[in-house]
């Protein structure tokens, strides 16, 4: 029920990674990188198919060798969410996994070597229709600039990410997009902001190495917030030493805090004092966990007393405000006669919830129809 973003998007060419679409005003992409050997297909299957019910647009996979390349043929037919194939060196493997229907190549034009060895993969990628992603790092950039800047430097990444989209250019490609990570939220942030003056390709967003959970997560947040909300970024990976299911759920977290994208509940929560009527921590994380598997986009407010509750719950899809012994629910904006009984507040609205998502989605179901 809250408007839209004010946000006005980069203008940028669009890509295709598998079916998703990358730049050009498209949703912003969420995804994720699998962190099983990928030589262990089951494992790197299941943790796929983890990050596809969490909503993940896309999912990278290191491909470091030619076994990795032959598991990755057994895994692309097991999931259905597009991959990228992480290469780094070796031209052969890119080449290998193109073969195996690989949706997205991450491989850095200029640390394949030899150009003939440039021009296959260009060539390979061309004619399969499959996009690069030029991938610069602030911890693994060339000697040479390295010695030339001193220190990681947004001109020294950008330098490094234009040496080669120019070997791109000169080979007349144009299916790429670029990533100019580093772990300092401002080397990062301003890298981006001088890339997106640059070039007119989709741009990959990301804080690399951010940290645990906790410091990663907010991290991200603050460094991906300050240029999506400058308009910079297509799709985008949240780099947590963590499960990389909370990844996908940090960045659709990102995105929704924006109102760039939403997906799943939207929940609005008071940090609680004493006028609390009820549980809400105990209450909101419990519903959270119980309604992962809602994709609707929904505001659902949950507030202890009736100070700030009814004003929250006037601007919701569904929302509570905490009294005594029994809580005023409310349903888009409106008041209720039915109250909710505090001590069973989160079956209650777990169960109003489910109805509302699916009036929501059959709805939005019969308006796709009628377009």
């Amino acid at each position: 029920m809250h408007n839209e973003s004010p946000i006005k998007r980069r203008q940028s060419t669009r890509i295709y990674v598998g079916n998703v679409p990358v730049g050009d005003g498209a949703p912003i992409a969420v995804q994720s990188m699998t962190n099983t050997r990928t030589t262990d297909v089951d494992a790197t299957v299941a943790q796929i198919k983890a990050l596809e019910k969490v909503g993940a647009d896309i999912v990278r996979v290191s491909v470091p060798t030619m076994d990795a390349a032959e598991a990755f043929r057994l895994i692309k037919q097991q999931v259905n969410v597009p991959l990228v194939a992480d290469i780094h060196f070796d031209y052969r493997i890119a080449l290998k996994v193109a073969e195996y229907g690989v949706d997205c190549l991450r491989i850095n034009p200029g640390n394949i070597g030899r150009e003939d060895r440039i021009r296959a993969v260009v060539d390979c990628a061309r004619d399969k229709n499959i996009p690069i992603r030029i991938g610069v790092n602030g911890g693994s950039l060339e000697k040479d600039i390295q010695q030339k800047y001193g220190e990681p430097t947004p001109e020294a990444l950008v330098e490094s990410a234009m040496r080669h989209v120019d070997i791109l250019d000169r080979l007349n490609f144009d299916q790429f997009k670029v990533s100019v990570k580093a772990s300092d939220v401002f080397l990062a942030v301003e890298s981006y902001r001088q890339l997106a003056r640059q070039i007119v390709q989709p741009l990959h967003l990301g804080i690399t190495e951010a940290g645990g959970a906790r410091a990663g997560a907010v991290k991200s947040a603050v460094g991906l917030g300050m240029l999506l909300s400058e308009g910079i970024g297509d799709t985008l990976r949240i780099s947590l030493a963590a499960d990389p299911v909370e990844e996908i759920k940090v960045g659709f977290d990102i995105l929704k805090s924006l109102r760039i994208r939403s997906r799943g509940i939207n929940f609005i929560a008071c940090p609680t004092c004493s006028r609390q009527e009820f549980d809400v921590i105990g209450t909101v994380n419990e519903l959270e966990q119980r309604l992962e598997d809602i994709t609707i986009p929904m505001d659902v407010s949950v507030i202890g007393c009736v100070v700030n509750g009814p004003g929250e719950a006037e601007a919701s899809h569904l929302g509570i405000a905490g009294g005594n012994r029994k809580s005023a629910f409310y349903e888009d904006g409106v008041r209720q006669k039915e109250r909710f009984d505090n001590e069973n507040v989160i079956d209650q609205l777990e169960a109003k919830i489910r109805a509302k998502a699916s009036m929501l989605d059959s709805k939005n179901r019969i308006d796709v129809a009628e377009k």
